[in-house]
């Protein structure tokens, strides 16, 4: 079979299968397969396959038929321009995280903000593109995960930031070994009863997923013990789902009466990113 011939029907299986953007899933899945880039792939729409290379894509097609995240087949996910390593033990990048690496970026160049902590790191992604963006800063990224942890400490090695992200195994805060300026934190906030028992998110781990009842458990814990982060002027930076951000503004604003709140939305214009400047 040539590549068209094999691309139209993993599209269709793919298809039929309601997998979602089955033409793209397709292509994605053979490109990686043939080690082509688009323009690569389209030129050799002509190209017989070798059996080697048939059995590797049948192999990628039923991976992903059987709701594994394609970022997990290739084992990699690109976010914020940057190329990240991932598997099973992490959460997949999401394009929305991104708002808040800006937001975080914004607050600490216009404050000079040097020392940041992230909560919950997973692969890793949001405290390299920190670091990466912010050459004098030095980040500390904690994960309550050790095989989440990895993910992370090979992609710092990866993007060469070994030596200013530091990465601690705990829980929230309670590892942070000095004061910080600012935390960011993209913490589960799926409500319980919404966490999906097919497609490619319930591949993901249910620990980076699960935020409780309400979506908010892990949020609350962490803007409670935000209250006793040392310094003047410090930020927490909080991602937050689709229409959680009211709540969480009026939880902040109970914990911190005389605290600045601000509300940024993503590109859907769904309110996505708190920031609160800590008293």
């Amino acid at each position: 079979m040539n590549v068209k011939e094999v691309l139209d029907d993993a599209r269709k299986v793919l298809a039929d299968s309601n997998i979602e953007d089955a033409p793209l899933e397709a292509e994605v899945l053979l490109r990686d397969t043939l080690k082509k880039d688009r323009v690569g792939l389209y030129l050799a729409l002509d190209d017989e396959l070798s059996t080697e290379q048939q059995n590797a894509f049948r192999d990628r097609l039923a991976r992903r038929l059987d709701d594994e995240p394609t970022a997990y087949i290739l084992g990699h996910r690109e976010f914020y321009g940057r190329d990240f390593l991932v598997d099973a033990s992490v959460l997949v990048p999401r394009p929305e995280t991104e708002l808040l690496v800006e937001k975080a970026l914004e607050i600490a160049r216009k404050h000079r903000l040097f020392v940041i902590a992230e909560v919950g790191t997973g692969c890793g992604a949001v405290a390299i593109s920190l670091a990466l963006e912010l050459p004098h800063a030095t980040v500390y990224a904690n994960d309550i995960s050790a095989s989440a942890l990895e993910v992370a400490r090979t992609n710092s090695r990866k993007h060469g930031v070994s030596d200013r992200v530091h990465l601690l195994r705990g829980d929230l805060l309670d590892t942070l070994p000095e004061p910080v300026e600012m935390v960011v934190a993209n913490l589960p906030y799926v409500r319980e009863s919404d966490l999906p028992r097919s497609g490619p998110v319930s591949r993901e781990p249910r620990l980076a997923l699960d935020g409780g009842t309400d979506g908010l458990d892990k949020i609350r814990r962490l803007c409670i013990q935000a209250q006793a982060v040392p310094g003047s002027g410090g930020y927490l930076l909080l991602e937050v789902g689709e229409g959680q951000a009211r709540a969480v503004s009026a939880f902040l604003r109970g914990l911190f009466p005389p605290a600045e709140v601000e509300v940024t939305p993503d590109l859907s214009g769904i309110d996505r990113v708190v920031s609160v400047m800590l008293p």
